[in-house]
């Protein structure tokens, strides 16, 4: 009996399903049955299911209390193939895998479907994506060549894997959604922007403000058309580029505070305001759509509904269910303990297995007890900033931890000079490639609105600066290998949550939010810890470095802050 079994929907709405056996090929007779749901309950023996795209299966298992331990997602491992091999880019279906495999045209994919504000999240593939088992099969028998070819095959294989259970967590947060108050957010609204005017207008706070905005130049001005802004500080003789915040607080001019004012109440009230209330949230829940690796690091971005920018004000209206509680943990210092690790400096190996700051530790070593300057120090070298004060930082910190310098040195070096640059697991970041949006979605990479990264190179495209990408690789090899860490660390905090009534409900970069009874809390603290150190061990080998986490138990997501 085979633990391992592949599956494939089929266009009538039956499945078809197959053993493996351990070199990944057919170990008995393709079966079709006539239910997905059925077909997977009916094997609880089986701890991997091979399938297409785990959006295309995990969201209709779900919705009929399937749960499945794990799987291998054929296209998301063909995103990270391709980029191995210096494709990234290239169209990850498993259709375009099969056509390059017989020497056929390679059709393109599909574009990436806008989400759905109210619908049920995630998707249902259309029936023109599946493909027949025995072809899924071939694609997939090719994928296991391929990774024998890659360099550090145990750690691609983790990647894959990793990656495969990135997709399970996203499908189950996806479906279970995040606490959510409306009467509370209602309330939080009318404090902020008071009351709503008929036929959609701006709330009376923003009314006022523009009121004020207008009174202080001695004209009309629209506050939220920024070359009317501009336009009133030129006539007022202010020379002005742009109308961001940190550049309008340094004016002098008594428009600035109603300004400024406006500005930050207005993008609650467009980001967050009653419209945005009644597309997300329903059943007491916010369901945006949660994308693993959606960028080029490996971070996690939603298609709709701003998940990963919600204003600290706004969170107030994330709040527990009765009886429940919402499990806050923060990773501390992720960034340094990763390049601690991926660098092996011994020095810097050293400062973050111990269980004090770890800033505070390097500012004691290098800083003369400037924990400022230490920080600025440490995250000048993961994002480049060479010049300046950051230059005379780079210096002091090159001398104390050399061995983390110059791995981060030799990654911008990579990048520049347009070589291959992988995060510790094996994730590949693009060679020569161009920065934004709109790269990547020419390049046909997901991206949704919520872009920690802010920017994604990509292929096929002569960047203009060399530097650029040089910083850009620099970072890189230190967000991926968080991001690589963090899969591990969500795969094992799953495990761990199986057997109990918490849930997973929210994840951001460094941060995770576990939705539980209050009397589950304690073992969901633990499990976080737990799960953080296996995924450290996992993913770097055995080092000294911990990774830590901040973490609050609370009922209300803003008091976790």
């Amino acid at each position: 009996m085979t633990d391992r079994w592949a599956l494939a929907p089929a266009e009538d709405g039956g499945v078809d399903v197959a053993p493996l056996g351990p070199d990944g090929l057919p170990a008995g007779p393709v079966r079709r049955e006539s239910d997905l749901a059925q077909a997977v309950r009916s094997r609880p023996e089986v701890t991997r299911w091979v399938w297409r795209s785990t959006p295309e299966v995990y969201p209709r298992l779900l919705a009929t209390g399937v749960r499945v331990e794990r799987c291998y997602d054929i296209e998301d491992a063909e995103t990270l193939l391709l980029g191995h091999e210096g494709r990234y880019g290239e169209p990850h279906s498993a259709a375009a895998a099969l056509a390059r495999l017989r020497g056929g045209p390679v059709p393109p994919d599909p574009p990436q479907r806008s989400a759905e504000p109210g619908a049920q999240s995630p998707l249902f593939e259309p029936a023109g994506t599946r493909m027949p088992l025995a072809d899924l099969l071939t694609v997939y028998a090719e994928q296991q060549r391929r990774h024998e070819k890659t360099a550090h095959l145990d750690r691609m294989r983790l990647l894959t894997a990793a990656e495969s259970a990135g997709m399970l967590v996203a499908a189950e947060m996806n479906r279970a959604g995040l606490p959510w108050s409306t009467e509370v957010h209602r309330e939080l609204l009318h404090d902020l922007l008071g009351e709503r005017y008929a036929g959609g207008g701006e709330p009376r706070r923003l009314a006022e403000l523009a009121d004020e905005v207008s009174t202080a130049f001695g004209r009309r001005v629209r506050p939220d058309l920024p070359a009317d802004v501009i336009k009133a500080f030129a006539q007022a003789g202010i020379k002005v580029k742009s109308t961001r915040r940190w550049e309008i607080r340094s004016l002098d001019h008594p428009a600035v505070e109603p300004l400024l004012e406006y500005k930050k109440l207005y993008r609650i009230w467009v980001a967050h305001g009653w419209s945005w209330l009644q597309d997300w949230v329903r059943d007491g829940r916010f369901r945006p759509e949660f994308l693993a690796g959606g960028t080029v690091t490996g971070r996690w971005v939603t298609n709709g509904g701003g998940a990963l920018q919600i204003p600290k004000v706004i969170r107030r209206a994330v709040v527990a269910d009765p009886g429940w509680r919402l499990v806050v943990a923060d990773a501390d210092q992720m960034e340094p303990r990763v390049l601690a690790a991926i660098s092996r400096d011994p020095g810097l190996m050293e400062v973050a297995g111990r269980a004090s700051d770890l800033y505070q530790s390097v500012s004691d070593r290098a800083f003369s007890g400037d924990r400022d300057q230490a920080k600025l120090a440490v995250l000048g070298a993961v994002y480049g900033q060479t010049s300046g004060d950051g230059l005379k930082n780079l210096a002091a910190l090159r001398r104390r931890f050399p061995q983390a310098v110059a791995y981060v040195d030799e990654a911008a070096r990579a990048g520049e000079e347009g070589r291959l640059v992988r995060t510790w697991l094996g994730r590949t970041c693009p060679p020569a490639a161009r920065a934004g949006e709109d790269a990547t979605e020419e390049a046909g990479i997901p991206v949704g609105e919520d872009d920690p990264d802010g920017q994604a190179w990509v292929p096929g495209y002569a960047s203009t600066n060399s530097r650029a990408r040089g910083r850009f690789a620099r970072n890189f090899v230190v967000q991926g290998s968080a991001a690589d860490w963090a899969l591990l660390l969500l795969a094992a905090l799953r495990r761990a949550c199986a057997g109990l009534a918490a849930e997973l409900v929210f994840f951001q970069h460094d941060e995770v939010i576990v939705h539980c009874p209050a009397e589950e809390a304690d073992t969901v603290v633990r499990a976080i810890r737990d799960a953080g150190d296996l995924a450290g061990r996992l993913t770097f080998g055995d080092t000294p470095v911990r990774f830590p986490f901040t973490t609050a138990v609370v009922e209300c997501y803003a008091d976790a802050k």
